[in-house]
């Protein structure tokens, strides 16, 4: 086993530090995300079980519920704050990522006695802190990827190769975490991703000191928080595209699992259609992430719409035709496209946004994200109530063919009120009268 893990890792580090990757710091900061994101997956797979499947299905709305609440009103609270804070302390990225790692792990180990006792009011507090140190750590490190970009990649493939490493990684470690809840408990699991928050945070800190911008000039005047929210046109067309992806996301989430907890999707046993969409969830990420490593060239704006189009198109088509298999579909196909619609809104925001506003940026659009999947959340939840699957998917479909037109509409406006410019003259010599 130890000489199959060396070869392993032998083989992860050839891909995660090729082109260049391990020089400009690439290679490292691939590990480090690929890292976070499995404690990530640890911490969700513990909660899950005790705060879902443990339960029955009318107190398992209740709970969900309350925590999407908890979780999404104060995100519009701290929106407007990480995202400064983080660009006010942009000279040292290395210890703000580190400092959200160590903090992450502290709250695992106050959360593991929370599950041992039952205490849910201590409970939910920490897992918003978890879950906004989490955004802090992804706002800093998408505005650290333009200084470790090596010259032979792209932002987007960058973007894409951090995503596919950061989904195995989560991939696997929520397998573990499943097998080992069900083995010694959701408290021992919380505290095994607190061992690993802990690790990732030194790891952090020995990043290479480039990642880390110079300090700004004293008499560089601070950026008023208006410019936070005005990204321009091509940065909020994709936001918004994204948002209804988003909506979409969290919609399916709480809807499906509601309609399998309530025996409404008939085929297999609950636990292998929850098995099944997951996979396909899973699966649909990583195809996201796939896919834009291969769009090397392809402009990020279309890409984005693309993806919406092809949620908004998939939905329709399992409203009018809804099986276990169209739902497992929708699942596939609305990951995928939440994945590569992610990671080319990465790479607009990268490219358009200045440095001094950058991580704010990221905090604007990590927020916006985030509400709009809680929003689909809470739809998802309460349209599980009263309708079954034909109906919510129709509702969806309606919500996405809306937004789809909207944003068409929008860019059609936009690209004919530029300006057209005329080449200039390469000949400036005067004309002479050839009569």
């Amino acid at each position: 086993m130890a000489r199959t893990g060396r070869r392993v890792g032998q083989a992860t580090r050839r891909l995660t530090y090729a082109q260049g990757a391990g020089r400009t710091g690439l290679g490292r900061l691939i590990e480090l995300t690929a890292a976070h994101s499995a404690g990530d997956a640890f911490i969700t797979v513990s909660l899950a079980g005790a705060l879902f499947f443990g339960l029955p299905v009318g107190q398992a709305r209740g709970q969900v519920a309350l925590y999407l609440l908890i979780t999404m009103v104060p995100f519009t609270v701290v929106a407007p704050f990480v995202g400064p804070v983080l660009d006010r302390f942009r000279s040292g990225r290395r210890y703000v990522m580190a400092g959200t790692l160590f903090a992450r792990g502290l709250l695992c180990w106050g959360m593991a006695s929370s599950v041992v006792y039952g205490d849910t009011l201590s409970l939910f507090p920490a897992a918003l802190a978890v879950l906004v140190l989490s955004k802090a750590y992804n706002v800093s490190r998408a505005a650290i990827m333009p200084s470790v970009l090596p010259a032979d990649i792209t932002l987007v493939t960058a973007n894409a190769r951090v995503a596919l490493f950061a989904l195995v990684a989560a991939g696997g470690a929520a397998g573990t975490a499943a097998g080992l809840t069900a083995w010694i408990g959701a408290e021992w699991v919380l505290r095994g991703a607190m061992v690993l928050f802990l690790v990732c945070g030194v790891v952090a800190v020995r990043l290479p000191r480039h990642v880390d911008s110079p300090e700004p000039d004293e008499d560089t005047p601070a950026p008023h928080w208006r410019t936070w929210f005005n990204v321009g046109p091509v940065v909020g067309e994709a936001m918004r595209a994204n948002a209804a992806i988003r909506v979409q996301a969290g919609f399916l989430v709480f809807f499906l699992l509601f309609l399998v907890q309530d025996k409404h999707l008939p085929g297999l046993a609950p636990e292998i259609t929850i098995g099944l969409l997951a996979a396909a969830a899973g699966g649909g990420g990583l195809m996201g992430a796939a896919v834009a490593s291969w769009v090397k060239s392809r402009s990020p704006q279309l890409i984005v719409l693309a993806t919406l189009a092809l949620t908004t198109i998939t939905t329709i088509v399992a409203a009018f035709y809804f099986t276990l298999w169209t739902a497992v579909a929708v699942a596939l196909i609305g990951a995928f496209a939440q994945g590569l619609g992610k990671l080319a809104l990465d790479a607009i925001v990268q490219r358009e946004i200045g440095e001094e506003v950058l991580s704010s940026t990221f905090g604007v659009v990590e927020a916006l994200l985030q509400i709009a999947w809680v929003f689909g959340g809470l739809i998802g939840l309460m349209l599980s109530l009263f309708v079954h699957g034909p109906a919510g998917f129709t509702v969806m479909a309606v919500v996405l063919g809306l937004s789809l037109g909207w944003l068409i509409a929008s860019r059609r406006r936009r690209l004919r009120a530029k300006p057209v410019r005329l080449p200039a003259p390469t000949d400036t010599k005067p004309l002479t009268n050839p009569f």
